[in-house]
């Protein structure tokens, strides 16, 4: 991830520059502005498939699913945009009445998903996947192309999370009964 700027930045100047921001893939890390960079072909195709996967499977009238362009929004010093997200149409209508208003959650998400790639795995890995278990999201994956793998992390009860690795087959998050997703369709090229 590449560092945009060393300066603090507040959450209002992040949300203003977000809103003007061409490529819109400015993150804000712990107060400082962070852009995503490029991501690769695989990484592209894999998060193409996961979301014509859940679009296909979703009620609408009940979820909206996001590539690259919500905000999840740990604290004030801090929003991530996830590669794909499944967010309740309910909370996106609610935004929806303030015109103009940034695609940011500050609310636990069904799922939230991360492409494995190198540019971003390690920051994924060691920062945004925990950050997004504070926020309590409902299930976490991170989806590795090259290894062809799921890892779900699943809320608990509790509040603990439980991760399972998936190699094959069909994986059924917890969050979302009515879904399916099945491994051969998700790393198809």
């Amino acid at each position: 991830m590449a560092v945009a700027n060393t300066t603090q930045v507040s959450e209002e100047t992040f949300r203003r520059l977000s809103l003007g921001d061409p490529q819109g893939q400015l993150e804000l890390h712990r107060g400082q502005l962070v852009e995503k960079p490029g991501m690769s072909v695989e990484h592209g195709d894999v998060m193409g498939n996961l979301v014509r996967l859940l679009e296909n499977q979703l009620d609408r009238t009940s979820y909206r699913v996001r590539a690259q362009h919500a905000r999840l929004r740990l604290a004030s010093d801090t929003y991530y945009i996830p590669d794909v997200a499944v967010i309740p149409t309910a909370i996106v209508q609610a935004l929806s009445e303030r015109p103009g208003s940034l695609d940011a959650y500050p609310d636990a998400l069904p799922l939230v998903a991360e492409i494995w790639s190198p540019s971003t795995g390690g920051y994924d890995e060691n920062e945004k996947l925990r950050d997004y278990q504070r926020r309590g999201d409902l299930e976490i994956w991170r989806v590795h192309p090259y290894e062809r793998t799921v890892t779900a992390w699943r809320r608990q009860s509790n509040g603990a999370y439980v991760a399972t690795i998936y190699r094959d087959g069909v994986v059924q998050p917890t969050s979302l009964p009515a879904v399916a997703i099945d491994l051969e369709a998700l790393f198809e090229t």
